[in-house]
């Protein structure tokens, strides 16, 4: 531990101490040398238990993840002396504490969770080790290492599920649900998230954990473009995320906005911010939210992309609204384009994209996707830079006329060959 002179006695007094030194390396000094002393008596232990607290604290305070670290592994013997739920707490509290330190390298959290894995497997603490590699493949998926993510959980859902512990299966399904989410395996996703919502069902779920249940199954039901189910699922998650005073009550939020937007109720989004819950999120995210807002009522491409530009970390780099708002961004373009062409029948297509402000070859190419995708009938002339419309071809009605008429007289026949077969009987 920290090089100190000799140990302090294991006692209120010197947690005071820790609490009244003036600057926090003088209260991390005081509260090594409080773990330093060789006393295991039950009052000694009680004591050393808030010593580790208090520093855990303060080491996170004073961004020193590596101290943290190295604190877990100098409290291996002492976990020895004290029961293993208690072990469990502190070991879960310090790897939480390094995870909220800014700027910590994702590759720190890693190695520190396997370094607890490897220990736990040595120490035989099936328990502790089960959420260490809970949270170490939550870890490995936000780090975008899928396929080690993967086959962790798969061995730790079998584990979990033969020991029939319930609450750890909510948070191992879930974080399935999300990893097979980011491989866009979306029976999968739905399939875990089943999984997560029977085994939540059977037990009393923390506030959070429902919140974050609410809020991957609107993430799922948006994926499948049933945006109402979605946004309802996204407002539970925000009111559970609110009453906690959680961060991502604001991507609910967000969220939520979204899913107006996407059926067309772009109109509803500003009473949804200055709502009462909504001036308490008041920021980029919902900003950038009313910036797409704006462009969706007033049909503009030009305000539509100066909102991707000014709002690029929440909407480009949110993979989530950026999937949506790049099919809702092709159908905006697509609406434009057809009001554009419509007055023509044959038009220079770099006429269309100064209408429309965009480069000549975005534009052609968009143009020729529509054609392929019948979303109207004419030809692209490359030759001479100009698009063909043709008038729609008009059906003739003697066509279906013909077959309702042939179908009939098949019903007709059929019914009279039952009374025949009733009558020769």
């Amino acid at each position: 531990m920290a090089s100190s002179s000799s140990y302090l006695p294991a006692t209120t007094d010197s947690i005071a101490q820790a609490l009244e030194a003036k600057t926090p390396s003088e209260s991390i000094s005081i509260l090594y040398r409080v773990l330093e002393n060789p006393s295991s008596s039950s009052e000694a232990l009680r004591i050393k238990e808030q010593a580790i607290s208090n520093l855990s604290d303060l080491l996170r305070q004073e961004n020193r993840a590596e101290d943290l670290r190295n604190l877990l592994t100098q409290l291996r013997p002492f976990f020895n002396l004290i029961p293993k739920a208690k072990t469990a707490k502190i070991v879960r509290g310090i790897i939480d504490a390094v995870t909220k330190i800014p700027g910590t390298s994702a590759d720190l959290q890693i190695s520190l969770c396997k370094e607890m894995v490897e220990w736990t497997r040595a120490e035989k603490r099936t328990f502790l080790r089960q959420r260490v590699e809970a949270r170490l493949a939550a870890l490995l998926m936000e780090n975008k290492e899928y396929s080690e993510a993967l086959s962790l959980l798969s061995g730790l859902v079998k584990e979990v599920r033969r020991l029939d512990d319930k609450l750890l299966l909510v948070d191992i399904d879930l974080l399935e649900s999300k990893l097979h989410f980011s491989l866009r395996n979306l029976p999968k996703a739905k399939a875990a998230l089943t999984a997560a919502r029977t085994a939540a069902n059977a037990i009393y779920v923390p506030p959070a954990q429902q919140g974050t249940i609410d809020l991957q199954s609107g993430i799922l039901h948006a994926e499948e473009k049933d945006y109402k189910t979605a946004y309802s699922y996204f407002f539970e998650a925000f009111e559970a995320f609110n009453a906690l005073e959680e961060p991502r009550a604001v991507f609910s939020l967000k969220y939520m906005l979204l899913c107006k937007i996407m059926v067309n109720q772009a109109d509803d989004v500003a009473g949804v911010i200055s709502s009462k819950a909504g001036l308490q999120y008041v920021g980029p995210e919902l900003d950038a939210m009313k910036a797409v807002a704006d462009a969706h009522s007033k049909r503009s491409l030009k305000l539509f992309e100066t909102a991707l530009s000014d709002f690029k970390a929440q909407l480009e780099e949110d993979p989530i609204v950026h999937r949506h708002l790049s099919s809702l961004y092709d159908t905006l373009l697509e609406q434009n384009l057809c009001r554009l062409i419509e007055p023509f029948s044959r038009v220079e297509i770099a006429h269309i994209a100064e209408l429309i402000e965009l480069p000549v070859d975005h534009v052609e190419k968009k143009l020729s996707q529509m054609i392929l995708d019948k979303k109207f009938a004419g030809t692209l002339d490359q030759g001479a830079g100009c698009l063909i419309i043709f008038d729609d071809p008009k059906t003739d009605a003697i066509y279906p006329a013909t077959l309702e008429t042939i179908s009939n007289i098949g019903k007709v026949v059929d019914s009279l060959y039952v009374r025949s077969a009733k009558i020769m009987a």
